[in-house]
Protein backbone atom coordinates (compact mmCIF):
# COMPACT_ATOMS: atom_id res chain seq x y z
CA UNK A 1 0.00 0.00 0.00
CA UNK A 2 1.31 3.44 -0.96
CA UNK A 3 1.53 5.44 2.31
CA UNK A 4 0.54 9.12 2.37
CA UNK A 5 2.85 11.88 3.49
CA UNK A 6 1.82 13.57 6.74
CA UNK A 7 0.96 17.24 6.80
CA UNK A 8 4.13 19.23 7.39
CA UNK A 9 4.65 22.60 9.01
CA UNK A 10 7.70 24.20 7.36
CA UNK A 11 9.56 26.88 9.26
CA UNK A 12 9.42 30.43 7.95
CA UNK A 13 12.08 31.43 5.43
CA UNK A 14 13.86 34.71 4.73
CA UNK A 15 12.70 36.86 1.82
CA UNK A 16 15.38 37.90 -0.67
CA UNK A 17 15.34 41.58 0.32
CA UNK A 18 15.69 40.62 3.98
CA UNK A 19 18.54 38.26 3.10
CA UNK A 20 20.37 41.08 1.33
CA UNK A 21 19.90 43.27 4.40
CA UNK A 22 21.25 40.46 6.57
CA UNK A 23 24.36 40.20 4.40
CA UNK A 24 24.94 43.94 4.75
CA UNK A 25 24.47 43.72 8.53
CA UNK A 26 27.09 40.97 8.75
CA UNK A 27 29.58 43.22 6.97
CA UNK A 28 28.74 46.08 9.34
CA UNK A 29 29.56 43.79 12.26
CA UNK A 30 32.77 42.77 10.50
CA UNK A 31 33.85 46.38 10.01
CA UNK A 32 33.33 47.03 13.72
CA UNK A 33 35.97 44.42 14.66
CA UNK A 34 38.40 44.34 11.73
CA UNK A 35 40.58 46.98 10.19
CA UNK A 36 40.81 46.41 6.45
CA UNK A 37 44.26 44.78 6.26
CA UNK A 38 43.36 42.36 9.07
CA UNK A 39 40.91 40.63 6.72
CA UNK A 40 43.91 39.46 4.69
CA UNK A 41 45.93 38.32 7.70
CA UNK A 42 45.54 35.39 10.06
CA UNK A 43 47.49 34.14 13.05
CA UNK A 44 47.66 30.83 14.86
CA UNK A 45 48.27 29.48 18.32
CA UNK A 46 47.31 29.99 21.94
CA UNK A 47 47.94 33.73 22.26
CA UNK A 48 48.71 34.69 25.89
CA UNK A 49 45.75 36.44 27.45
CA UNK A 50 43.36 35.20 24.77
CA UNK A 51 43.97 31.45 24.73
CA UNK A 52 43.30 31.39 20.99
CA UNK A 53 44.40 33.20 17.83
CA UNK A 54 43.65 36.94 17.68
CA UNK A 55 41.92 36.52 14.33
CA UNK A 56 39.70 33.79 15.74
CA UNK A 57 38.74 36.05 18.65
CA UNK A 58 37.82 38.86 16.23
CA UNK A 59 35.59 36.62 14.14
CA UNK A 60 33.93 35.31 17.31
CA UNK A 61 33.20 38.92 18.27
CA UNK A 62 31.69 39.55 14.83
CA UNK A 63 29.37 36.57 15.19
CA UNK A 64 28.35 37.53 18.73
CA UNK A 65 27.45 41.03 17.55
CA UNK A 66 25.64 39.78 14.46
CA UNK A 67 23.43 37.42 16.47
CA UNK A 68 22.95 39.85 19.34
CA UNK A 69 24.67 37.52 21.80
CA UNK A 70 27.09 38.09 24.66
CA UNK A 71 29.85 35.87 23.30
CA UNK A 72 30.75 33.19 20.76
CA UNK A 73 33.28 30.37 20.64
CA UNK A 74 34.55 28.40 17.67
CA UNK A 75 34.99 24.66 18.20
CA UNK A 76 36.27 21.71 16.22
CA UNK A 77 33.80 19.02 15.23
CA UNK A 78 31.28 21.08 13.22
CA UNK A 79 27.69 21.07 14.48
CA UNK A 80 28.11 17.92 16.53
CA UNK A 81 31.17 19.41 18.22
CA UNK A 82 29.28 22.62 19.00
CA UNK A 83 26.38 20.72 20.56
CA UNK A 84 28.76 18.50 22.52
CA UNK A 85 30.69 21.51 23.84
CA UNK A 86 27.53 23.34 24.91
CA UNK A 87 25.97 20.31 26.59
CA UNK A 88 29.19 19.52 28.44
CA UNK A 89 29.26 23.10 29.71
CA UNK A 90 25.63 22.99 30.84
CA UNK A 91 24.84 19.56 32.29
CA UNK A 92 26.49 16.69 34.13
CA UNK A 93 25.86 12.96 34.41
CA UNK A 94 22.51 12.30 36.02
CA UNK A 95 21.13 15.81 35.43
CA UNK A 96 17.60 15.90 34.00
CA UNK A 97 17.41 17.48 30.54
CA UNK A 98 14.08 18.33 28.93
CA UNK A 99 13.87 17.31 25.25
CA UNK A 100 11.18 16.89 22.59
CA UNK A 101 9.45 13.51 22.32
CA UNK A 102 10.83 12.48 18.93
CA UNK A 103 13.73 10.55 17.40
CA UNK A 104 16.96 12.29 18.43
CA UNK A 105 19.54 13.11 15.76
CA UNK A 106 22.01 10.23 15.77
CA UNK A 107 25.18 12.11 16.75
CA UNK A 108 23.30 14.09 19.39
CA UNK A 109 22.08 10.82 20.86
CA UNK A 110 25.70 9.68 21.14
CA UNK A 111 26.62 12.92 22.94
CA UNK A 112 23.75 12.62 25.40
CA UNK A 113 24.65 9.01 26.12
CA UNK A 114 28.31 9.89 26.60
CA UNK A 115 27.56 12.66 29.09
CA UNK A 116 25.16 10.40 30.99
CA UNK A 117 22.47 13.04 31.16
CA UNK A 118 18.97 11.86 32.08
CA UNK A 119 16.67 12.96 29.26
CA UNK A 120 12.99 13.56 29.97
CA UNK A 121 10.74 13.74 26.92
CA UNK A 122 7.69 15.91 26.45
CA UNK A 123 5.80 16.63 23.25
CA UNK A 124 6.67 20.24 22.36
CA UNK A 125 3.63 20.27 20.05
CA UNK A 126 1.45 19.98 23.17
CA UNK A 127 1.61 23.37 24.88
CA UNK A 128 -0.20 22.19 28.00
CA UNK A 129 2.14 19.23 28.46
CA UNK A 130 5.16 21.51 27.99
CA UNK A 131 3.87 24.01 30.55
CA UNK A 132 3.21 21.20 33.03
CA UNK A 133 6.73 19.80 32.61
CA UNK A 134 8.29 23.23 33.01
CA UNK A 135 6.20 23.98 36.09
CA UNK A 136 7.48 20.85 37.83
CA UNK A 137 10.71 22.60 38.79
CA UNK A 138 12.76 19.55 37.79
CA UNK A 139 14.76 21.15 35.01
CA UNK A 140 17.59 23.65 34.83
CA UNK A 141 18.10 23.10 31.10
CA UNK A 142 16.07 22.20 28.02
CA UNK A 143 17.42 21.17 24.64
CA UNK A 144 15.53 22.31 21.54
CA UNK A 145 16.16 21.32 17.94
CA UNK A 146 15.15 24.26 15.73
CA UNK A 147 14.28 22.16 12.68
CA UNK A 148 11.76 19.35 12.74
CA UNK A 149 12.55 16.02 14.37
CA UNK A 150 9.27 14.47 13.22
CA UNK A 151 7.66 15.23 9.88
CA UNK A 152 4.41 16.33 11.53
CA UNK A 153 6.02 18.58 14.17
CA UNK A 154 4.20 21.91 14.32
CA UNK A 155 5.56 23.72 17.37
CA UNK A 156 6.93 27.23 17.09
CA UNK A 157 10.50 27.20 18.47
CA UNK A 158 10.06 30.80 19.64
CA UNK A 159 7.06 29.79 21.76
CA UNK A 160 8.92 26.83 23.26
CA UNK A 161 11.88 29.04 24.17
CA UNK A 162 9.61 31.72 25.64
CA UNK A 163 7.83 29.12 27.79
CA UNK A 164 11.16 27.81 29.06
CA UNK A 165 12.42 31.29 29.81
CA UNK A 166 9.23 32.17 31.71
CA UNK A 167 9.73 29.05 33.85
CA UNK A 168 13.37 29.89 34.58
CA UNK A 169 14.66 26.99 32.48
CA UNK A 170 17.74 27.74 30.38
CA UNK A 171 17.89 26.53 26.79
CA UNK A 172 20.36 25.18 24.27
CA UNK A 173 19.28 25.19 20.62
CA UNK A 174 20.54 22.98 17.83
CA UNK A 175 20.43 25.55 15.02
CA UNK A 176 21.91 23.31 12.35
CA UNK A 177 19.90 23.58 9.11
CA UNK A 178 18.03 26.62 10.52
CA UNK A 179 20.53 29.41 11.08
CA UNK A 180 20.51 31.96 8.23
CA UNK A 181 17.61 30.07 6.64
CA UNK A 182 14.95 31.09 9.16
CA UNK A 183 14.26 34.68 10.26
CA UNK A 184 15.97 34.25 13.64
CA UNK A 185 18.33 31.77 15.27
CA UNK A 186 17.58 30.33 18.68
CA UNK A 187 19.81 32.81 20.51
CA UNK A 188 18.00 35.66 18.75
CA UNK A 189 14.74 34.18 20.05
CA UNK A 190 15.97 34.22 23.65
CA UNK A 191 17.86 30.93 23.99
CA UNK A 192 20.99 30.79 26.11
CA UNK A 193 22.97 29.38 23.19
CA UNK A 194 22.74 28.46 19.53
CA UNK A 195 24.96 25.62 18.33
CA UNK A 196 25.63 25.10 14.64
CA UNK A 197 28.04 23.95 11.97
CA UNK A 198 29.84 26.44 9.77
CA UNK A 199 30.60 23.61 7.34
CA UNK A 200 26.85 23.63 6.56
CA UNK A 201 27.24 27.36 5.85
CA UNK A 202 29.95 26.91 3.21
CA UNK A 203 32.74 27.23 5.76
CA UNK A 204 35.75 24.94 6.17
CA UNK A 205 35.36 21.31 7.15
CA UNK A 206 34.89 20.48 10.80
CA UNK A 207 34.26 23.99 12.16
CA UNK A 208 31.36 24.72 14.52
CA UNK A 209 30.38 27.58 16.78
CA UNK A 210 28.41 28.20 19.95
CA UNK A 211 26.87 31.67 20.18
CA UNK A 212 25.22 32.72 23.41
CA UNK A 213 25.48 33.58 27.08
CA UNK A 214 28.87 34.66 28.40
CA UNK A 215 28.99 32.15 31.25
CA UNK A 216 28.26 29.19 28.98
CA UNK A 217 30.65 30.28 26.22
CA UNK A 218 33.35 31.02 28.79
CA UNK A 219 32.98 27.49 30.15
CA UNK A 220 33.38 26.10 26.63
CA UNK A 221 36.50 28.17 26.08
CA UNK A 222 38.06 26.97 29.34
CA UNK A 223 37.29 23.36 28.44
CA UNK A 224 38.92 23.85 25.04
CA UNK A 225 42.11 25.60 26.11
CA UNK A 226 44.67 23.26 24.51
CA UNK A 227 46.35 24.37 21.30
CA UNK A 228 45.22 21.36 19.30
CA UNK A 229 41.58 22.15 19.95
CA UNK A 230 41.71 25.71 18.63
CA UNK A 231 40.16 26.93 15.41
CA UNK A 232 43.07 28.74 13.81
CA UNK A 233 42.84 32.24 12.41
CA UNK A 234 42.80 31.25 8.75
CA UNK A 235 39.94 28.83 9.42
CA UNK A 236 37.93 31.50 11.22
CA UNK A 237 38.45 34.00 8.38
CA UNK A 238 37.50 31.36 5.83
CA UNK A 239 34.26 30.72 7.73
CA UNK A 240 33.47 34.44 7.88
CA UNK A 241 34.09 35.00 4.18
CA UNK A 242 31.85 32.06 3.30
CA UNK A 243 29.12 33.27 5.63
CA UNK A 244 28.75 36.53 3.72
CA UNK A 245 27.34 34.59 0.73
CA UNK A 246 24.93 32.41 2.67
CA UNK A 247 21.86 34.59 3.38
CA UNK A 248 21.18 35.38 -0.27
CA UNK A 249 21.96 31.82 -1.43
CA UNK A 250 19.55 30.37 1.11
CA UNK A 251 16.79 32.81 0.15
CA UNK A 252 17.15 31.87 -3.51
CA UNK A 253 17.20 28.17 -2.65
CA UNK A 254 13.99 28.53 -0.63
CA UNK A 255 12.32 30.28 -3.58
CA UNK A 256 13.38 27.51 -5.95
CA UNK A 257 12.13 24.82 -3.58
CA UNK A 258 8.73 26.49 -3.38
CA UNK A 259 8.52 26.71 -7.19
CA UNK A 260 9.44 23.04 -7.64
CA UNK A 261 6.84 22.01 -5.05
CA UNK A 262 4.17 24.03 -6.83
CA UNK A 263 5.02 22.54 -10.22
CA UNK A 264 5.08 18.96 -8.93
CA UNK A 265 1.78 19.45 -7.10
CA UNK A 266 0.29 20.69 -10.38
CA UNK A 267 1.16 17.36 -12.00
CA UNK A 268 4.06 18.45 -14.19
CA UNK A 269 5.98 15.18 -13.64
CA UNK A 270 4.29 11.83 -14.20
CA UNK A 271 4.99 9.39 -11.40
CA UNK A 272 4.79 11.94 -8.57
CA UNK A 273 1.92 11.20 -6.20
CA UNK A 274 2.46 13.87 -3.56
CA UNK A 275 4.94 16.56 -2.50
CA UNK A 276 5.59 18.40 0.75
CA UNK A 277 8.02 21.12 1.76
CA UNK A 278 9.59 20.07 5.06
CA UNK A 279 12.41 20.96 7.43
CA UNK A 280 13.60 17.38 7.66
CA UNK A 281 16.51 18.21 8.65
CA UNK A 282 17.54 20.73 5.99
CA UNK A 283 14.66 22.46 4.20
CA UNK A 284 13.79 20.14 1.34
CA UNK A 285 11.06 18.61 -0.77
CA UNK A 286 9.65 15.24 0.21
CA UNK A 287 8.39 13.65 -2.99
CA UNK A 288 6.18 10.58 -2.71
CA UNK A 289 6.20 8.47 -5.85
CA UNK A 290 3.40 6.35 -7.27
CA UNK A 291 5.68 3.29 -7.30
CA UNK A 292 8.07 1.99 -4.61
CA UNK A 293 11.26 3.00 -6.46
CA UNK A 294 12.57 5.60 -4.00
CA UNK A 295 15.67 3.59 -3.14
CA UNK A 296 16.63 3.26 -6.80
CA UNK A 297 15.95 6.82 -7.87
CA UNK A 298 19.06 8.62 -6.47
CA UNK A 299 21.48 6.47 -8.48
CA UNK A 300 19.45 7.03 -11.64
CA UNK A 301 19.18 10.79 -10.99
CA UNK A 302 22.97 10.93 -10.64
CA UNK A 303 23.26 9.95 -14.32
CA UNK A 304 21.44 13.17 -15.17
CA UNK A 305 23.57 15.42 -12.96
CA UNK A 306 22.08 15.12 -9.48
CA UNK A 307 24.08 14.53 -6.32
CA UNK A 308 23.06 11.07 -4.99
CA UNK A 309 24.22 11.71 -1.42
CA UNK A 310 25.13 14.70 0.79
CA UNK A 311 28.55 15.91 1.86
CA UNK A 312 27.54 18.27 4.65
CA UNK A 313 24.03 19.25 3.65
CA UNK A 314 24.59 22.58 1.93
CA UNK A 315 28.36 22.55 2.27
CA UNK A 316 30.60 24.35 -0.21
CA UNK A 317 31.00 21.10 -2.15
CA UNK A 318 27.31 20.73 -2.91
CA UNK A 319 26.14 22.62 -5.99
CA UNK A 320 24.06 20.05 -7.91
CA UNK A 321 20.53 19.29 -6.72
CA UNK A 322 20.41 16.50 -4.15
CA UNK A 323 18.21 13.45 -4.77
CA UNK A 324 18.48 11.23 -1.69
CA UNK A 325 16.61 9.09 0.79
CA UNK A 326 14.81 10.64 3.72
CA UNK A 327 16.93 11.39 6.79
CA UNK A 328 17.52 8.60 9.29
CA UNK A 329 15.63 10.39 12.05
CA UNK A 330 12.66 11.01 9.71
CA UNK A 331 12.66 7.33 8.75
CA UNK A 332 12.79 6.36 12.42
CA UNK A 333 9.52 8.25 12.77
CA UNK A 334 7.93 7.10 9.47
CA UNK A 335 9.68 3.92 8.21
CA UNK A 336 6.79 3.10 5.88
CA UNK A 337 7.87 5.96 3.58
CA UNK A 338 11.33 4.52 2.84
CA UNK A 339 10.42 2.80 -0.44
CA UNK A 340 8.10 5.52 -1.67
CA UNK A 341 9.60 8.90 -0.79
CA UNK A 342 12.74 10.76 -1.85
CA UNK A 343 14.24 13.93 -0.47
CA UNK A 344 15.14 16.64 -2.99
CA UNK A 345 17.12 19.82 -2.29
CA UNK A 346 17.72 22.20 -5.22
CA UNK A 347 21.08 23.37 -3.81
CA UNK A 348 22.32 25.95 -6.39
CA UNK A 349 20.11 24.75 -9.24
CA UNK A 350 16.99 26.33 -10.69
CA UNK A 351 13.56 24.75 -10.75
CA UNK A 352 13.78 23.75 -14.42
CA UNK A 353 16.82 21.52 -13.83
CA UNK A 354 15.34 19.89 -10.73
CA UNK A 355 12.07 19.09 -12.50
CA UNK A 356 13.89 17.84 -15.60
CA UNK A 357 16.15 15.48 -13.61
CA UNK A 358 13.16 14.04 -11.76
CA UNK A 359 11.18 13.57 -14.97
CA UNK A 360 14.06 11.87 -16.80
CA UNK A 361 14.90 9.67 -13.80
CA UNK A 362 11.36 8.38 -13.41
CA UNK A 363 11.13 7.76 -17.16
CA UNK A 364 14.42 5.83 -17.06
CA UNK A 365 13.14 3.66 -14.24
CA UNK A 366 10.13 2.81 -16.39
CA UNK A 367 8.07 -0.04 -15.05
CA UNK A 368 10.96 -2.01 -13.59
CA UNK A 369 10.11 -3.45 -10.16
CA UNK A 370 11.96 -1.81 -7.30
CA UNK A 371 14.59 -3.88 -5.52
CA UNK A 372 13.47 -2.71 -2.11
CA UNK A 373 14.92 -5.70 -0.26
CA UNK A 374 18.42 -5.37 -1.70
CA UNK A 375 20.83 -5.38 1.27
CA UNK A 376 22.94 -2.74 -0.51
CA UNK A 377 20.20 -0.18 0.07
CA UNK A 378 20.42 1.86 3.26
Amino acid sequence: MNPALPQTFPLATVALDDAIARQFRLLEATAAHFEGPQLFEADAGVVPGLGRPRTTARVEAVLADFFGAEDAAFVQGAGTGAIRAALNAAVRAGDPLLIHRAPVYRTTEVTLRGIGVRTVEVDFNDRAALREALASGRFRWAYVQHTRQRLADSYDPAEVLAACRAAGVRTLVDDNYAVMRTPAAGVELGADASCFSLFKLHGPEGIGVVVGARDLVGHIRRDNYSGGGQVQGHQALDALRALTHVPVMWAVQSQVGAEVAERLAAGEVAGVAEVRIANAQDRCLLVRLDRPVAKELPAVAARFGAAPYPVGSNSRYEIAPLFYRMSSSALDDAPELADWTVRINPMRAGADLVVDILRRSLAALGDRPAETNDPKDG
